[in-house]
């Protein structure tokens, strides 16, 4: 994760708390943010693990997307000329994951979209938020209509994240994953998704701008829930296995090349009901069937000194070209070790090759590992 500086900051609906609470804030996707609490990151990250962490990420975009015709078939099929997966077969109250392609097959942004019965919500990356908007509004303008969204967003993940919010909002413990749902939280109309961003048990929550800081100090009140910054957010993302845009995904990444085909149902590939018709699928949907040259992989390096992102990855301790790079790295809390992602040779991504990474001029092996390092504890269909 890369924190970049900027003369202007915004801040989210939360940032008094957060500074209450002795945040360290830090510029990041053009907000105040905070990167860690008193505990630290280590501590924060362990804890929602054991028990519940609350972090804001009102930082993120959040659009209301709706039919000129108000029926949302006409909304989803218009959304499908920009994503690849099967937004029309989206049932009310369900979210799916996506990505907006570029016409050479690359990443421009991954998403989330919720079907809420009326209309599609939409929630971006921050960095990207702008850029998305444009790009809505110019592909989709002749059939629908995008609200953007002024609310907070916040992030409740962990084993004890439904008995937290059932306090408040009994409805969210009948939610699966990737259920989303309107649900009154003290009173205040949220947006309730079962989802995000750290292979943990959790809620997404969308929240009016001036309710949020009264729900985060209820759900506070909780001696379970803890608030976490984005340094132990991106620590938990990275421990599922989960990608970074402009780390682990660009323009120049293919979601084959991302290991993210699985999210590309099948109505929307080769012989599909609605194949194609989405920038890149040229490039996108052989990819599918043939394989990419490239893919994503998982990195166990060996003793305790972390990977960076950007470290260039080699297939022997003495070869003079590189074969990959490491997209993200760090040091994984719940397992002990340093881990990292990157891209590499489909040859060299089999579980057990040893590969070497340079940090600082210097080779450290590696061993190529299936993602994701900690197995996700999602409340499926089946789990009650």
């Amino acid at each position: 994760m890369t924190y970049t500086t900027t003369h202007t900051l915004k801040r989210t609906p939360l940032y008094d708390l957060h500074v209450t609470h002795g945040a360290r804030m830090v510029p990041f996707a053009g907000y105040d943010m905070p990167v860690q609490y008193a505990p630290g990151i280590l501590k924060e990250h362990l804890h929602t693990r054991a028990s519940a962490g609350l972090c804001d990420v009102s930082h993120m975009g959040q659009f209301a997307l709706r039919a000129k015709s108000g029926r949302l078939a006409d909304a989803a099929l218009a959304l499908e000329r920009l994503v690849p997966i099967d937004v029309l077969g989206l049932d009310p109250g369900r979210q799916r994951y996506a990505l907006f392609t570029n016409a050479e097959g690359g990443i421009l942004d991954d998403l989330m979209v919720a079907n809420l019965g009326d209309h599609l919500f939409i929630v971006v990356n921050a960095a990207c938020k702008e850029a998305d908007e444009a790009h809505l509004r110019a592909a989709l303008s002749d059939v629908c209509d995008l609200e953007r969204l002024d609310r907070a967003l916040i992030a409740l993940q962990g084993p004890q994240a439904e008995a937290a919010l059932a306090r408040l909002a009994a409805p969210c413990r009948d939610m699966r994953f990737m259920d989303a749902r309107e649900i009154a939280i003290l009173g205040a109309d949220c947006v309730v998704t079962r989802s995000g961003y750290t292979g943990e048990d959790g809620y997404e929550i969308s929240v009016p701008r001036d309710r949020a800081h009264d729900i985060a100090t209820a759900l506070l009140e909780d001696p379970a829930v803890a608030l976490i910054g984005l340094g132990a957010r991106d620590s938990l993302r990275l421990e599922a296995g989960m990608c970074l845009y402009g780390a682990d995904l660009d323009p120049t990444t293919t979601p084959v090349d991302a290991d993210l085909s699985w999210a590309i149902q099948a109505v929307r590939r080769r012989g599909g009901a609605r194949a194609g018709g989405f920038p890149g699928c040229d490039v996108i949907l052989p990819q599918i069937e043939s394989g990419s040259l490239r893919v994503r992989a998982g990195f166990l390096p060996d003793g305790r000194a972390p990977v960076r992102a950007g470290s260039l990855v080699y297939d022997s301790e003495d070869a003079t070209s590189a074969i990959g790079i490491v997209t993200s790295g760090g040091f994984g809390p719940s397992v002990d070790r340093p881990i990292a992602m990157g891209t590499v040779p489909v040859s060299m991504a089999m579980p057990g090759t040893a590969l070497f990474a340079d940090v600082r001029g210097r080779r450290m092996a590696m061993t190529v590992t299936a993602l994701p390092f900690v197995a996700p504890k999602y409340k499926r269909r089946d789990r009650r």
